[in-house]
């Protein structure tokens, strides 16, 4: 994904730079740290960083090199797109890409050496854009443990293994791995997840009796890492969780020994004084209860804030204030109190989600007051906001860079 930024170098001497009015800062030391702790979990299982929907919004070619640099060895997307986006980067980790329709780029994964995800019905196509390609492909065979979504039935496991094995042995594929995945290990006390790790079993039992021998059998999430050390088997797939961000319910980020990786934040755009009663936002749903100060924060659902999110949390001079009123396309209204001082805050900065250090609002109040999950909430951020990457290792570019711009280290 491209992010739009202004073109052209700025300098102190032109002012401040615009692509700062808004940003979401994204920590990679942050990605690093919550790689090297998922793979100190699943040790000594390798482990695929899931950087799908441009890494849930946080970019996913700085974040790839991230969590390589911390010990990752493969890569997960759903799309071949996403795949080839991080192949044409020079990102040349293995590489998985899961989800396809019959009109995906079979044949340029082939090329790209990016290997692909196989329920069944892309076999024939995937086994075509080999021998268009004059090169095996690399397949992941993959069966529907219980989620019911991707993924071979088990009624169909024995012919897809047949049939891919059949190929093997004509040098046209190599069966490199076998997964599933998990529909309930963020409640790890469901039995439905002791159900699936069997059927895995079962399936892997067949394969292996039909002489599959593959290079990585994975079905562990990040709920499954950190609670299900039985479901590693030799690799897991960790998404949310090197994002900083818990899957589980009851537990925060900072007791599973991760940081949040996103800071979202903007700079107050008007303070103005008013009086008791003063309706705010479409609707007129909030009044004031008196006179009071109230802040326009320019950030709203274009933006990807949830417009259902009223009494989300946003951060000013040290203390958190609920929006109130309507979130629009554009921005959202913080309702100051009488005692602030409005001139004091024009321009101040506004945090709506970080690391949650010393009380700062986190992704996880923001996920409650819009009614949904820490995943949405930071994979909506929209391409309207700029990422901005901080604590970049030394091997890549330096400073604080913004995605596309150039000059500025983009990625």
């Amino acid at each position: 994904m491209t992010y739009p930024a202004t073109t052209g170098e700025f300098s102190a001497a032109s002012g401040p730079d615009p692509r700062h009015e808004r940003s979401a800062v994204i920590d990679l030391e942050a990605i690093r740290h919550n790689v090297r702790r998922l793979a100190a979990a699943a040790s000594p299982a390798k482990v695929m960083a899931v950087v799908k929907a441009d890494a849930y919004g946080h970019g996913a070619v700085p974040v790839a090199r991230a969590a390589l640099q911390a010990g990752a060895s493969w890569l997960g997307v759903a799309h071949i797109s996403e795949a080839l986006a991080l192949r044409a980067a020079g990102i040349d980790a293995p590489l998985l890409a899961w989800l396809h329709t019959t009109d995906s780029n079979f044949g340029a994964a082939v090329a790209a050496g990016v290997d692909i995800g196989c329920s069944g019905w892309e076999l024939e196509r995937i086994v075509a854009a080999a021998r268009e390609q004059e090169r095996p492909a690399r397949v992941h065979l993959k069966v529907d443990t219980g989620l019911g979504r991707n993924g071979a039935t088990p009624e169909a496991w024995d012919r897809l293994v047949g049939e891919a094995v059949e190929y093997q042995d004509q040098g046209l594929l190599r069966v490199v791995g076998i997964f599933s995945h998990l529909a309930v290990a963020d409640e790890p006390e469901r039995p439905e997840t002791d159900q699936q790790v069997a059927a895995f079993r079962e399936a892997l039992a067949i394969a292996e009796d039909a002489g599959v021998d593959p290079e990585v059998r994975h079905l562990a999430n990040t709920p499954a890492t950190l609670s299900r050390p039985d479901t590693h088997f030799d690799m897991v797939r960790v998404g949310l969780g090197i994002y900083g961000l818990s899957p589980f319910d009851g537990q925060t980020s900072a007791e599973l020994g991760l940081r949040p990786a996103m800071t979202l934040r903007t700079l107050v755009s008007q303070c103005k004084e008013v009086p008791e009663g003063q309706g705010v936002s479409y609707g007129l749903h909030y009044r004031t209860r008196t006179a009071s100060t109230l802040a326009l924060i320019p950030l709203g659902y274009a933006d990807g804030v949830p417009r259902v999110a009223t009494g989300g949390p946003v951060r000013v001079a040290g203390k958190t204030y609920p929006v109130v009123g309507r979130i629009a396309m554009d921005q959202m209204v913080i309702d100051l109190g009488p005692e602030a001082s409005g001139a004091a805050l024009q321009g101040a900065e506004a945090e709506l989600f970080g690391n949650g250090v010393d009380g700062g609002p986190t992704v996880d109040e923001w996920a409650r007051a819009a009614g949904t999950i820490n995943y949405e909430v930071v994979t909506r951020i929209s391409p309207r906001v700029p990422r901005r990457f901080i604590n970049e290792d030394e091997r890549a570019d330096a400073g604080n860079n913004l995605v596309g711009v150039p000059g500025k280290g983009a990625a």
